[in-house]
């Protein structure tokens, strides 16, 4: 049987990373707008993005940034919230070609987004490193981007549509979560249940006094642990 070829072309990469950096746009600019909203310079939100890549970290980091969260809580919510990206890096490196060293399989891992990995792990054959740069080069500019277009904006904007653009991360959320909340009910269940403990801790007397860092974690964590107790993944079969 014939091996396939690796596909290890920067331009083919680009390319291919190009729509998911014009969808990293949108999403980041109205992180750029709430970082300075809450008070961050815009050089700050830029560099954020520039050393983060990561959307939900990054906005969560934002609540916990603004309400003076201690560092062990800050690191332990950002553990919980991205340890699927380890997870994602160790199966993007099962496809990886010999030629990518250990050095360059560290710079991957930096980019190493949702997107980027389900655009690199639908190659057929494997992947090299000129391809995964060019593959995760556009995102990083649309990222990084979109943040400065954003905390500028926000900079000058007046009051009134500074909040009114505020919606818009809620908007993002429940578009990520509907989908497949409509088409598969065990993803419904743990939405439900998870919106339930958040509200527990932020109305329930002495419940509300958690600070958000470990409201974050305790639902992200009870939440997906229920989920994968009542409704597992039969090995082979389909979610």
């Amino acid at each position: 049987m014939q091996q396939m070829q690796s596909q290890n072309s920067f331009s083919k990469g680009f390319k291919d990373g190009v729509p998911i950096g014009l969808g990293y746009l949108s999403v980041s600019f109205t992180f750029g707008m709430m970082a300075v909203s809450s008070g961050l310079p815009v050089w700050v939100a830029v560099m954020i993005s520039m050393t983060n890549l990561t959307s939900a970290g990054q906005f969560a980091g934002l609540t916990l940034i603004t309400a003076g969260a201690p560092m062990f809580e800050m690191a332990l919510t950002q553990l919980v919230i991205n340890l699927r990206y380890a997870l994602m890096s160790l199966s993007l490196s099962q496809k990886l070609d010999n030629g990518v060293s250990t050095l360059h399989r560290l710079a991957i891992a930096f980019g190493n987004t949702d997107e980027v990995f389900a655009v690199a792990s639908g190659q057929k054959g494997e992947v090299g490193k000129r391809y995964l740069y060019g593959l995760i080069c556009a995102p990083f500019i649309g990222w990084v981007l979109g943040t400065f277009i954003g905390a500028a904006a926000s900079s000058f904007l007046p009051e009134t549509i500074r909040s009114a653009l505020g919606i818009a991360i809620y908007g993002m959320f429940l578009a990520i979560i509907i989908p497949p909340a409509k088409h598969y009910r065990p993803v419904l269940y743990v939405i439900l249940f998870s919106v339930g403990m958040s509200c527990l801790f932020n109305y329930v007397p002495v419940l509300n006094r958690v600070s958000a860092g470990f409201v974050i974690i305790l639902c992200a964590v009870t939440a997906s642990a229920l989920g994968a107790w009542l409704f597992p993944v039969e090995e082979g079969g389909d979610a």
